[in-house]
């Protein structure tokens, strides 16, 4: 005879299949752990925005409160590249710190990268030193001339630092892309956090994240029409905001807002055509619905009601 336990705890579900024949023989089999809660990895970026917003104040960046960033301030955060720094590097250390982070809030997906030199950018192009090279600037100072960026990730093999992993992701300083590219795509993100944001809520504004998602998609294909498609950053940013977007169409169904207007789709011609062969993938994690974590326990029940046991 079979029995099966399933609970819920802390976010996990622990299935336990015991066996008992002939009310002599007591077998535990295993405990399964299966996490389904939903991460959103807008809440770093949320982070930034709130405490360091994307705008100046006579001229300067300015954070509202440096909780996140104090850290990363060994010279006090008086000008404007190192708060730019401590930003940076807070969202490098949230997605890529170590192995654990590496694996856990990051996925392992490093196309996270393209979203924070998005964000590095635009704060960056706002601003103008002496040679009006902010970027070029910010790079060889801070970034290759920086030890945080070329401390060694603690168990992490594929990537010897930031600096590699930027390197190997993204041309930071590739002057295709210019300030009004940039604004674009970096205004593109945050629409998609909010969506995001949004939709995790207990309770989302449906008719909100239905709008910007119209907005978002019509914002993206006049991305698509009006620049060349076939640049590295550009190329990889775009793939992943549709790809990422597709995964926000994915929780809006399974979302109380399934009820609501259809999201509109981005049309296959106006997603980079290279984007399968570089394996562009999904950023955000959606929340795993009680029919997905059903069908998981339905493959382990299955596989142990094909085992024969003498």
């Amino acid at each position: 005879m079979l029995i099966f336990s399933i609970s819920i705890i802390c976010n996990y579900v622990n299935v336990l299949i015991y066996i008992d024949r002939n009310s002599s023989i007591y077998i535990n089999l295993f405990t399964i752990k299966i996490k389904y809660k939903y991460i959103n990895k807008c809440k770093r970026f949320k982070n930034v925005w709130e405490d360091f917003p994307d705008t100046l104040s006579n001229g300067n960046h300015q954070f509202k409160s440096d909780g996140h960033f104090k850290p990363y301030c060994a010279k006090g955060c008086s000008n404007n590249f190192e708060k730019i720094n401590a930003g940076c590097l807070y969202l490098f250390d949230e997605f890529f710190k170590n192995s654990s982070a590496f694996n856990s809030v990051a996925k392992n997906n490093t196309n996270i990268v393209g979203y924070i030199m998005i964000w590095l950018s635009y704060m960056l192009r706002l601003i103008t030193n002496e040679s009006d090279q902010s970027i070029n600037f910010f790079y060889s100072t801070y970034i290759k001339g920086g030890e945080k960026y070329r401390n060694h990730i603690a168990g992490v093999s594929e990537y010897n630092s930031y600096v590699e992993l930027i390197g190997k992701k993204h041309d930071l300083t590739n002057v295709d892309m210019n300030k009004n590219i940039i604004s674009k795509l970096y205004e593109e993100f945050k629409i998609l956090c909010n969506m995001y944001n949004e939709i995790n809520k207990q309770n989302p504004d449906c008719t909100k994240c239905s709008e910007d998602a119209n907005k978002f998609v019509d914002e993206y294909q006049k991305l698509f029409n009006g620049n060349n498609v076939e640049g590295s950053l550009y190329r990889q940013v775009l793939c992943t905001l549709s790809n990422d977007y597709d995964n926000f169409k994915n929780k809006y169904n399974e979302s109380q807002c399934s009820k609501s207007s259809s999201l509109p789709t981005i049309e296959k011609t106006k997603i980079p055509l290279k984007c399968s062969e570089n394996n562009y993938g999904q950023i955000f994690e959606v929340s795993s619905s009680s029919s997905s974590i059903a069908s998981r326990l339905f493959i382990v029940l299955s596989i142990f009601a094909a085992i024969t046991i003498f």
